[in-house]
């Protein structure tokens, strides 16, 4: 009798346990700026995209991987390099900005062109804050580049994955998704006219680019890093993504 009674529950405990294991890693950064591919596709720069648009900080994976999607085969979007993607015109050096959504232990942060590791930064093991940036230095490159920007955790076998394009050098960047509207200003709007940039007083949900001007509590700030603004990154706690004008 107390073995029948035995059996199912081990077996109930070992079901319980797979479900543990198989459940995903909750996850929580990206590169805001310059936007990385997933930042374009949260902002709408960038259409049909996909499950990223919601998720722009879930790109994580094991760490060593050298993909845009770190594996994830509903992200493949981000490795497709014929999409299209906006590049950002920079020079020799580049400060990226991580958007972190959860503050993890940190190992390192590192930044690749190809097969080249271009830069790494130190986290010592220790929480970082909710935005972190780094200035790279690509005075060895020139024209469109893909730079890859990893994440590495330092008290888990992931990392979070980020590619950003970049034009270095100025001159003209690259491809970037065929407009919806005449660049010439039309005398009236249409109905498919670009909405106008954001402005007024600063909303969580919002995608700010940069230079767009908001007010909040009783000051005027301009956005410094394209970026959607979630609760908490109200404009006085975020200086890496408003200047108070």
């Amino acid at each position: 009798m107390r073995r029948r009674i035995t059996l199912p529950l081990l077996a109930t405990g070992a079901v319980v346990s797979t479900l543990a294991v198989a459940a995903p890693a909750q996850a929580h950064g990206y590169v805001s700026g310059p936007p990385s591919r997933q930042a374009l596709c949260a902002q709408g720069r960038v259409p049909d995209c996909g499950q990223i648009r919601y998720e722009p900080q879930s790109v994580e994976g094991p760490k060593g991987l050298r993909s845009c999607h770190a594996g994830i085969a509903q992200f493949a979007v981000l490795n497709d390099d014929s999409r299209g993607w906006p590049a950002t015109s920079v020079g020799s050096s580049v400060t990226f900005t991580w958007t972190n959504t959860a503050r993890h232990a940190t190992s390192n942060w590192e930044y690749y062109i190809g097969g080249t590791r271009i830069a790494v930064f130190n986290g010592g093991g220790q929480q970082p804050g909710s935005t972190v940036s780094h200035t790279v230095n690509l005075g060895g490159y020139s024209g469109r580049q893909k730079v890859l920007a990893i994440w590495n955790i330092a008290d888990t076998a992931n990392a979070f994955y980020s590619c950003v394009d970049v034009q270095v050098g100025g001159g003209a960047p690259g491809p970037s998704p065929t407009p919806t509207t005449s660049p010439t200003p039309a005398p009236t709007p249409t109905a498919t006219s670009s909405p106008p940039a954001p402005g007024g007083t600063w909303t969580a949900g919002r995608a700010y680019q940069v230079g767009d001007q908001v007010t909040y509590g009783g000051a005027s700030y301009r956005c410094r890093q394209a970026h959607t603004a979630l609760p908490g990154w109200e404009p006085p706690n975020v200086p890496a993504l408003w200047t108070q004008v």
